[in-house]
């Protein structure tokens, strides 16, 4: 009897022990998912800010620079140029591991996708002007077009008001935040060690600069305007 009722008490503190443990690792995933919930919107915060800063030619400037092209001539210089600035940032990440000490990798995460999402908006807002679709508005409300444009992976369409999105929104915010979450967990592999980060690192953030830049200018060309029909811009 005494037997039997030591068993009952072993099983109770067992069951006790286990509670308390699932109790823990519950606790501690909560606390997992705050901090990278933080994360996503500590870096999404940081590249709304920086967006109306990042310097966008506009179609003036690119047919200086690139005299005698045509509309799809000047949009693949671009789009090399983008892929080759996301894949140095990505090898750069990259090489960080082969440290013996490498740094915080969340900082260095964070910092791969601020730096790609600023080439690539960059990318989006020259797109524009070279297919003549420059989004309205001042510079500021033009940097939070194009940075929606990014989060949605699409052009904007200036004669639909809901795709030009001059104003941060709930949704716009909500969207930027899912890019970012889904960059962060395509970027990872360029954590790995060795020279392996680097190479995948870079080799990633080109083929997903091509792959956005192929999504924008299908778009920008069903609604392309002849550079010849433009009015004057204004700044």
């Amino acid at each position: 009897m005494e037997a039997e009722h030591g068993d009952v008490t072993d099983a109770h503190v067992e069951r006790g022990r286990m509670a308390s443990l699932a109790a823990a690792v519950g606790r501690s995933a909560r606390k997992g998912g705050e901090r990278a919930r933080a994360g996503v919107h500590a870096v999404a915060d940081r590249i709304v800010a920086n967006a109306p800063r990042i310097p966008v030619r506009d179609l003036a400037a690119l047919r200086e620079q690139f005299p005698g092209l045509g509309p799809e001539e000047i949009a693949d210089k671009l789009v090399a140029g983008a892929a080759n600035g996301t894949s140095t940032v990505g090898a750069g990440v990259g090489a960080a591991a082969m440290l013996p000490a490498p740094p915080a990798m969340p900082t260095e995460l964070a910092a791969e996708i601020i730096g790609v999402a600023s080439i690539e908006i960059k990318l989006i807002a020259e797109l524009h002007e070279v297919y003549g679709m420059r989004a309205p508005g001042t510079v500021r409300q033009r940097a939070i077009a194009y940075l929606g444009a990014w989060a949605q992976e699409r052009g904007i369409d200036a004669a639909v008001p809901a795709t030009v999105n001059t104003a941060l929104g709930v949704q716009m915010k909500r969207e930027l935040r899912q890019q970012v979450l889904k960059r962060s967990f395509r970027n990872l592999p360029s954590l790995a060690p060795f020279m392996i980060g680097a190479a995948v690192g870079a080799a990633l953030n080109r083929r997903d600069t091509h792959k956005l830049a192929r999504k924008i200018r299908k778009d920008l060309r069903t609604r392309q305007v002849p550079w010849g029909a433009l009015p004057p811009l204004q700044a």
